[in-house]
């Protein structure tokens, strides 16, 4: 759905930082929405951590930079890193090309599907939740 410019999917998931997660099958394909790469800017760096890699809800796992902003990148759910979309590595710009597709960032293995629950998920909610953040940065 388009809310003021911004697409934002209403068949995603979306943590409180502006990360989008959709499940595939036992994995859950994590990325950054329309709203944060316009916010930042031309993306320039994303970390790739190792698959493996212990993720605990809420915990910072990677981090994200454009030229302009450093962000970090918080874990939606409990779970391990499975795989990481090594093309950013050679061009992280594919975040602001197609932040929904190409420019996934991440695939995580989760602890309990349940948790999508905690997550921002439905049209209404992200409407309500898209309009008060888009409030907030416009000051």
């Amino acid at each position: 759905m388009d809310i003021e410019g911004y697409t934002i999917p209403e068949n995603l998931y979306y943590d409180k930082d502006h990360y989008w997660v959709r499940p595939e099958g036992e994995l859950l394909c994590m990325g950054m929405n329309d709203f944060a790469q316009k916010l930042a800017g031309k993306i320039v760096f994303v970390q790739l951590p190792e698959p493996g890699k212990r993720l605990d809800a809420g915990k910072r796992f990677a981090k994200v930079e454009s030229g302009k902003w450093l962000g970090k990148i918080n874990a939606p759910v409990d779970g391990e890193l499975a795989d990481v979309n090594e093309e950013l590595e050679g061009n992280p710009g594919l975040i602001n090309e197609e932040c929904y597709g190409k420019g996934w960032m991440y695939k995580i293995r989760p602890d309990n599907m349940a948790d999508l629950a905690n997550l921002i998920h439905g049209a209404e909610p992200i409407r309500s939740w898209m309009l008060e953040e888009i409030k907030k940065f416009a000051k």
